[in-house]
This record gives C-alpha cells, structure tokens and sequence, in this order.
C-alpha cells in the first residue's frame, strides 16, 4: 500500500480556495470591497512570496463570517461550493485522486487553508482524511479567530501529517512509497521527507527545484 499526500490549493484546484472565498465573501457582501479585497490581495501575495504569518490571515480572513450564525455560514458555505469550487474540479485532477483510491493506498489532503473552507471540497474529491489549519471554537461551536493546535503549514504540515499517521498506528516505513504533490515551495519540508514528491503545477521556483533534483514535474491543468 502507499500512502498519497494531496496539497489543495495550486495542486488539485487550478486555484486558491482560501483567497476565493474571501472575494466571495465580498460579493455577496459579508465583506467590505476594496478595502477587503485590498488585504486579501495582500496577503495571499505573502503567502506566494513565503513571508505569511499564518495567525493574522486568518483572524482577518474568518472575521467576515465567524460572529454569524453558524447555520447561516454553512449555507453560505455551500453557495461557495456550488458557485465558485464546482466548475473548477477538473478531471485530471478528480481522476488521479481517484486512482490512488481505487488502488486501496492511503490518501489525504494536507493543506494550509482551513476545515471549514477545505472539508466539503475533500468529501467532493472522495477523500475522508484531511489535515488543515484547525479553527479554534468557543462554546457555540463559532471560530474565535484563532488556530487550535499545530498548523498544516510549512514545518507544520510534517507535524500533522506524522502525528495523524502515528494515531491510525502508521509511519512511512509501513508503506511501499510516499507521494507528496504540490505545486509550492511553502511546502518544501514535507516535499523533502517523503520517497516521492511530485512538483504538480508547480510554481517557477519549485518547479526550479524540482528539475535540479529530479523531482517528477506534473502538470495537470495544461490545456492544449
């Protein structure tokens, strides 16, 4: 058996499901527009260029729906689903995860976007593991704004990933091969500890390392 590890965001989806939502949350006017897209903008930017602290995008990227009901952010967060993520499930992408699945490996999707953006876009990729940022809750069940436990970002995502594997009485010595795919360098620590990373829609400066070391390069949202 194998054990496939997915990213998210540049790697099963040709885009980030974390900064969509926010310019959703903006046009259907939770959030305020220029200014909010403004810092969304901002911060995504970071992200790419590697420098996000991961606390303040998402006390600033929850605070458009986290005092709401949470019914009420749930409905709206499956209009996000239908509207924005459905039209960019693309095949190559469905039918890869698919093949892993099919094979009887182990999968799950590691992302540094939330549970509560990441989980119903998981369930409609057919994965039941994911790991993602964790939102802290209060006693409502309602986000506070905060992370609750270690992050899957960066250092974070080997954390998560081994803690995860260690409670279902695994390590990556009990499979035949450990896939990684992702198309960033934020996740270059996970990327170097498996068997085989797969550079998948890379970025240019991961798509730089991964020739140099002989990384597979896949790209899946190619058109012809």
């Amino acid at each position: 058996m194998k054990l496939a590890l997915f990213d998210l965001d540049g790697t099963l989806l040709p885009t980030d499901s974390d900064h969509a939502f926010g310019e959703f949350m903006v046009a259907i006017g939770w959030a305020e527009g220029a200014h909010w897209r403004a810092r969304n903008d901002a911060f995504y930017a970071q992200y790419q260029a590697g420098t996000l602290v991961l606390a303040d995008y998402l006390e600033f990227a929850t605070a458009a729906w986290r005092h709401r009901p949470v019914a009420q952010s749930e409905a709206v967060r499956a209009r996000f689903m239908d509207e924005v993520i459905a039209p960019d499930l693309r095949e190559p992408a469905m039918s890869l995860v698919r093949s892993h699945l099919e094979a009887g490996d182990l999968v799950a999707v590691v992302t540094a976007t939330n549970e509560f953006i990441t989980r119903p876009i998981a369930t409609a990729f057919g994965v039941e593991h994911l790991l993602a940022v964790e939102l802290e809750r209060d006693h409502n069940g309602q986000a506070t704004g905060a992370i609750r436990g270690i992050p899957t970002f960066r250092e974070g995502k080997v954390a998560r990933v081994h803690a995860w594997l260690e409670g279902l009485g695994h390590q990556f010595a009990d499979f035949d091969d450990v896939l990684f795919y992702s198309d960033s360098t934020n996740d270059l620590p996970l990327l170097e500890q498996v068997k085989t990373p797969v550079a998948t829609n890379p970025t240019p400066a991961l798509a730089a390392i991964a020739r140099d070391r002989g990384w597979r390069i896949l790209n899946l949202f190619e058109t012809p």
